[in-house]
């Protein structure tokens, strides 16, 4: 079996590499997620597995996968290597619906003139694998962390169709892991904003620097929302809350965001214990 038999994405002809090629492919999963190979693979009684190709990273499929090069990669742990370099090997991307998650840290200046640095390096550090956690149990992708802030993506390719639900999903498990909804508090107070609309989702940069990212209005707009985010809060845009699985009646909210010429109505997200 050869890894485009395993069901690996094959790049497209260079004639033909453009925007609409990335569309399907981050849309739909490309052509190969039709063909022979992942529709063998994802009946491999095995999780977890590749969100591409299906490829198990565990179970008695592992061993063969990883002869052709499909082992869960330490970049991306929803992507086997074989699926992730081909990302960054062909870099591209296109314009498609997704949503964006960000979140950080309400008060970490405070928080660190009250603590030694190892001590804040200690809580910065839970925060990220906590944060990292979340957006993977959800299928969302870690753009990046700006010192304490958190970047999530989710898109079709692979979040689903519902996409837009697993990031409120995973705004909302956020807080419950920081501690919102404990009798006692949040072992660090979080914000965070999440909004859906069309992005440029794709792998940018060069050499050993590059990285699967959105950019666009619509991801300011997310990143917007979580610099108004009080602790413990999430603010979701009205559309991406209408597209989730929120609980109807709660708190609605009209913003003016910066560099925004409208304003935008926005949903208030608290957990309880």
């Amino acid at each position: 079996m050869s890894e485009s038999q395993a069901g690996a994405p094959q790049p497209p002809p260079e004639t033909t590499r453009d925007e609409e090629f990335w569309r399907r492919f981050m849309e739909e999963g490309g052509d190969s997620w039709k063909g022979f190979g992942r529709r063998v693979l994802k009946h491999i009684p095995a999780n977890p597995r590749c969100q591409m190709c299906a490829a198990p990273f565990g179970g008695a499929g592992a061993p063969i996968m990883r002869i052709f090069g499909k082992r869960q990669s330490n970049t991306s742990p929803n992507w086997c290597t074989s699926c992730f370099n081909f990302m960054t090997k062909n870099r591209g991307g296109a314009e498609i619906n997704g949503a964006m998650l960000f979140a950080d840290i309400r008060g970490s200046t405070s928080l660190a003139e009250r603590m030694s640095s190892s001590e804040f390096h200690a809580l910065l550090d839970r925060y990220l694998r906590v944060a990292t956690s979340v957006v993977f149990k959800h299928d969302g992708a870690v753009d990046k962390f700006v010192g304490d802030e958190l970047v999530a993506l989710f898109f079709p390719l692979l979040s689903g169709e519902r996409f837009v639900a697993r990031a409120v999903a995973a705004a909302e498990d956020l807080l419950r892991a920081t501690g919102h909804a404990d009798p006692g508090g949040p072992w660090v107070p979080v914000g965070a904003g999440v909004h859906a609309g069309r992005a440029w989702f794709g792998v940018v940069g060069e050499g050993l620097h590059m990285e699967l990212t959105a950019v666009g209005d619509n991801v300011n707009i997310a990143a917007r929302l979580a610099s108004l985010a009080q602790a413990g809060e999430v603010l979701v845009s009205a559309d991406a809350a209408d597209r989730s699985d929120l609980e109807p009646g709660l708190e609605r909210r009209t913003l003016e965001l910066k560099g925004k010429a409208t304003a935008t109505e926005v949903v208030s997200v608290r957990v309880s214990p």
